[in-house]
């Protein structure tokens, strides 16, 4: 690791410690983060579903791991600040390509990952920390974040959403995660008692009826992402240009998720 990556894992890891909620905006490629930095951002990550989208494919383990180092790379090579990868569920079911993975991201220069539980087992998300853990350690500092779908998927409701979250939370801390990161979650008395009960950072991501920036870090949440969010608004932008462009009807309705996934999909 050089010097510049050691002191940008270094700084990564502070901004997570406080005083201040960080807020991460989530780039697509090296030109979207060039303008996120210059905006003012403290650190960058980049989103798994807008980088799939900008290569043509859908999200969901879909973009080849080719394409995501070579994101993740172009993005260190134009920004200052930290920079952690999304890399969905590693792209593959085999804890030890996962790792594989994760040395291919630390070379490209992130300092942190996402690394989501989604559909697969529990027993199968810590087997990906434990080897990621192992494969950054040869290399350098890594922040692994991990991701869990139980609010965002609906595996669970109410107090038993909270159990099965914190459950989750302390497998993947006791497998070396540094965070926990649960999209989906908006709910202050759930955020309250995940943070007491696992004891590792809180990401939450940028959500409808989630508490404001300033709120979240008085409630102990450490870590604000946007997800999808800004490429999403900004290729809503974009359509709405090109069907004014070409004298075209404005679009009746927003564009979502679902939407890009299925129109890459069909590539």
């Amino acid at each position: 690791m050089s010097v510049a990556s050691k002191s940008t894992s270094a700084t990564f890891r502070r901004l997570h410690a406080g005083p201040e909620i960080l807020i991460l905006p989530n780039a697509w490629d090296a030109g979207s983060a060039k303008l996120i930095e210059s905006i003012g951002a403290k650190a960058i990550a980049t989103s798994s579903a807008a980088v799939a989208w900008s290569h043509g494919y859908p999200d969901g383990d879909t973009l080849p791991t080719s394409l995501a180092v070579a994101t993740v790379a172009a993005v260190v090579r134009v920004v200052r600040i930290p920079v952690s990868a999304d890399i969905e569920g590693g792209y593959s079911t085999d804890p030890a390509a996962v790792g594989e993975l994760a040395g291919r991201v630390v070379d490209a220069g992130a300092v942190g990952i996402n690394l989501e539980d989604g559909a697969a087992t529990p027993d199968l998300t810590c087997a990906k920390i434990e080897q990621v853990k192992r494969a950054a350690a040869r290399l350098g500092d890594l922040y692994v974040n991990a991701r869990t779908d139980v609010y965002l998927r609906g595996f669970a409701e109410g107090d038993a959403a909270i159990t099965e979250t914190i459950a989750r939370g302390r497998r993947y801390r006791e497998a070396g995660a540094d965070g926990l990161f649960v999209p989906g979650l908006v709910d202050i008395k759930a955020m309250r008692a995940i943070i007491e009960a696992v004891n590792l950072p809180l990401n939450v991501m940028a959500f409808p009826g989630l508490p404001s920036a300033k709120e979240l870090g008085g409630l102990g949440v450490r870590r604000l992402s946007a997800g999808a969010g800004v490429a999403m608004a900004a290729l809503e932008r974009l359509r709405a240009y090109v069907s004014e462009f070409l004298g075209l009807p404005p679009p009746a309705a927003t564009l979502s998720s679902r939407d890009l996934n299925r129109l890459y999909k069909e590539s």
